[in-house]
C-alpha cells in the first residue's frame, strides 16, 4: 500500500476526522436546542446519524492521533477495509439523514410557510448546512480510503511499478 495525504496516521487524515467530528458536533448542538426538533422523523435520525458519526470520527481521530505520536502509518490491510466500511456506511447514513431533513426543512419552512419562529427555522438550517459540511468531509476521507485499498490491490497483483514492465530501460 502506498503512503499518500489522507491515510490513517497522517496529519491530513486526523484533520478530516477532527472536521467530521467538529460538524456533527455542530449539527447536533444546533438542532437539540430547538424545542420542537422532535416532532419531525427526519431531524431525529438527524441526531442519530450524527451521533453516529461522532462516535466514529472521535475514535479514529484518536487512532490518526496516536499514530502520528508514535510516528507509525495506518497501512495494515485490515484496518484499511475496516476504515473502508466504516467510511463509506457513516457517509451513506450521514448523506441520507441531511438530504431528508434538508428536503423538510425546505418544505415546512418555505414551501408551506409554518416558520414562524425565526430563530428556530435557522437552528434547522444551520444544522442541515453543518451536516452537508459533516458528509462531505467524511465522503473525502471514504474515497481516500478506497483509492488506498486499490492502490494495494494494486501493488500486490501487478508488482510495486506497473510501468517498469512496459518500458524497459
Amino acid at each position: 500500500m502506498k503512503n499518500f495525504s489522507g491515510t490513517p496516521g497522517t496529519v491530513l487524515g486526523l484533520i478530516l476526522r477532527m472536521s467530521q467530528f467538529i460538524f456533527a458536533t455542530g449539527s447536533i448542538a444546533s438542532i437539540a436546542t430547538t424545542p420542537s426538533f422532535f416532532y419531525y422523523t427526519s431531524f431525529c435520525f438527524l441526531i442519530a446519524s450524527m451521533a453516529l458519526q461522532i462516535i466514529w470520527s472521535f475514535v479514529l481521530a484518536l487512532l490518526d492521533a496516536y499514530a502520528l505520536l508514535k510516528k507509525k502509518v495506518l497501512l495494515n490491510p485490515v484496518l484499511i477495509s475496516l476504515f473502508v466500511v466504516g467510511d463509506w456506511v457513516t457517509a451513506t447514513i450521514s448523506l441520507a439523514a441531511a438530504s431528508a431533513s434538508a428536503g423538510l426543512t425546505v418544505l415546512y419552512f418555505h414551501d408551506m410557510g409554518h416558520c414562524h419562529f425565526g430563530e428556530e427555522c435557522q437552528k434547522y438550517q444551520i444544522s442541515v448546512a453543518f451536516a452537508f459540511m459533516s458528509w462531505i468531509s467524511i465522503s473525502i476521507s471514504s474515497l481516500i480510503m478506497l483509492w488506498l485499498i486499490a492502490a494495494g490491490w494494486q501493488t500486490r497483483l501487478l508488482g510495486p511499478d506497473p510501468l517498469y514492465h512496459f518500458y524497459p530501460l
